[in-house]
């Protein structure tokens, strides 16, 4: 082939791969519709208001799978407007909206309602509207990770019903502001439901009332802020028992519910619980819901990390459903539900992100906690060999962090990738208390808030004083795994960073003929010489990298 043939492929080919690569970023930018813009953005009909409490009072219909209901929302004006943003997914319909006593007109795109409301709105004032609404909920197909609610019966045929909607939004179920970085202050939930079964929900029971119509209703505080999400009932014909475990704020009430088959087998596996607070505690600080007590409430689906009201569907054995998701054995001397849905009070519940695309601050502290637990019982080997026994379920096939303001989820990395992430930044702290201090202290400086990406990032540059943009860079925006190519020529060592994105550094501990050393490694190459005949080389496994040796 002459070379101006070639010429022409070459330049027929960068110019197919200019055009794909276009359309590719038009396709991605298409793909999110008005529906994800309006659920997952700050639009102006949301930015005006600031939520501050819901009451929101449910009647469960297990006859025809139906929700009848209300929810009284009091929010504080932050800016004068007059249309209001409330979102509820069909097939659920809102019927009446109140203000001041009278009815609101309001129009429906989709799963959203814009309100006009009729009254003045001024700035700081504190505003009441009452939204009703009823239908038949989406139902679960694969929960809690395709959610909805799950309408079952229990071995004795009565009914066996929950909620769940982490992704799918909390307005699946009920109407409200269905964004990550409103949380409302405090909540009232009434869940009434057939006589005979019991409504569990979030916060501490108040009370009941039987009802002339053969119901009874069941209310609910949460007195803490608490994420949309969050917010869950279950239904059941449930019995229950309690503890009061004496942790690092005083007394917690600890309650669980449990359908009455399973009351033996609760009271055996549930001894988990105290365990848990107790090295969560160690590691993270207090419990963050002290007023809101911890419950932990049998579900018919895996489990999911509602807040003071943790839902559990493992089956009353260790593992996760008995199997051991790092392979190393250490996974089944823990149930991996309670520790790992307990793990999001601290991260998910108490510090939550603003956007789901920064989902991996819930799911990567979280699935690293899992390993905490483990050494703090049993060793800190153990807790290592544990969390990089999980690496066999990265898959490295999108970023963690998605795309922002249209509802987007990023890579189920955020889970097993995330978690070594974060035991690769232990290896740099290199220091155990400066480590356990640094977890407790995003937990006492985050307390009770939304937070972003960036702000967990320059929480974490300042805490261990080495500025860690590329860092997160390579693990959270990029699927390569950094790669250390090196060689040894005699008593010469030569090495430096590829497979990585652009000024990628990293501190890495290595060992030289079993003696630990630390090296810094950037993208161009570095020489050491030592005073050693044979050069032995080894990288510390607790890091998340790869290695590739040149031959001489």
């Amino acid at each position: 082939m002459n070379r101006k043939l070639v010429f022409f492929y070459w330049v027929f080919f960068l110019f197919a791969k200019l055009l794909f690569a276009q359309v590719a970023k038009k396709k991605s930018h298409y793909q999110f519709s008005q529906q994800d813009i309006l659920r997952g953005s700050i639009t102006k009909e949301r930015a005006w208001w600031d939520v501050v409490k819901y009451h929101l009072d449910i009647k469960i219909n297990p006859s025809d799978s139906s929700i009848v209901g209300s929810n009284k929302i009091t929010y504080q004006v932050v800016n004068e407007y007059n249309v209001l943003q409330i979102d509820l997914q069909e097939p659920l319909r809102i019927t009446q909206v109140i203000q001041d006593g009278k009815p609101l007109s309001f129009k429906r795109k989709g799963n959203v309602f814009f309100i006009e409301l009729q009254s003045k709105q001024e700035k700081g004032s504190l505003k009441e509207v009452s939204v009703f609404y009823n239908g038949k909920p989406k139902i679960a197909v694969n929960p809690p990770w395709d959610g909805g609610i799950v309408w079952k019966k229990d071995s004795n045929g009565k009914s066996f019903i929950a909620s769940s909607c982490q992704g799918i939004g909390a307005s699946v179920w009920w109407p409200n502001k269905d964004h990550l970085a409103d949380e409302v202050e405090s909540m009232d939930i009434s869940v009434n439901v057939p006589f005979g079964l019991v409504g569990v929900s979030n916060g501490r029971f108040i009370s009941l009332k039987p009802l002339n119509d053969g119901t009874i209703t069941y209310n609910w505080q949460v007195l803490n802020p608490i994420n949309n999400y969050g917010v869950n009932f279950t239904i059941g014909d449930y019995v229950s028992f309690s503890e009061t475990y004496q942790g690092e704020k005083g007394n917690l009430d600890c309650s669980y519910y449990v359908l009455k088959p399973n009351l033996e087998k609760a009271k055996k596996q549930f001894k988990e619980v105290p365990r848990m607070l107790k090295a969560f505690e160690y590691w993270f600080g207090p419990y963050p819901f002290y007023e809101d007590g911890y419950k932990l409430v049998e579900v018919p689906y895996l489990g999911m990390e509602h807040q003071s009201a943790i839902s559990y569907g493992n089956g009353f054995k260790n593992g996760y459903l008995g199997t051991d998701l790092s392979k190393t054995g250490w996974g089944l001397k823990f149930d991996f539900i309670i520790v790992h849905e307990s793990g999001h009070e601290w991260f998910g519940n108490n510090i939550t992100n603003k956007d789901s695309a920064d989902m991996w601050i819930h799911e990567s502290f979280t699935s690293y906690a899992e390993s905490l637990f483990v050494e703090y019982y049993y060793g800190k080997q153990a807790g290592f060999d544990y969390v990089k026994g999980t690496r066999i379920n990265i898959t490295n096939d999108k970023p963690i962090i998605a795309n922002y303001n249209v509802n987007d989820k990023g890579s189920s990395d955020m889970y097993f990738k995330g978690a070594n992430m974060l035991h690769s930044l232990r290896q740099i702290v290199d220091n155990d208390d400066k480590w356990r201090t640094i977890l407790r202290g995003l937990n006492t400086a985050f307390y009770h808030q939304t937070v972003t990406t960036k702000q967990i990032e320059d929480y974490l540059s300042k805490a261990v004083a080495i500025d860690l943009t590329s860092f997160f860079n390579q693990y959270l925006r990029d699927v390569r795994v950094p790669t250390l190519e090196f060689q040894i020529d005699k008593n010469k060592l030569k090495y430096r960073w590829v497979n990585c994105v652009s000024g990628f550094s990293m501190p890495l501990k290595v060992f030289i003929n079993g003696e630990a050393y630390w090296i810094n490694p950037n993208q161009k190459w570095k020489s050491q010489d030592f005073t050693i005949e044979k050069l032995q080389f080894k990288i510390d496994d607790n890091f998340y990298i790869l290695e590739s040796e040149i031959a001489n």
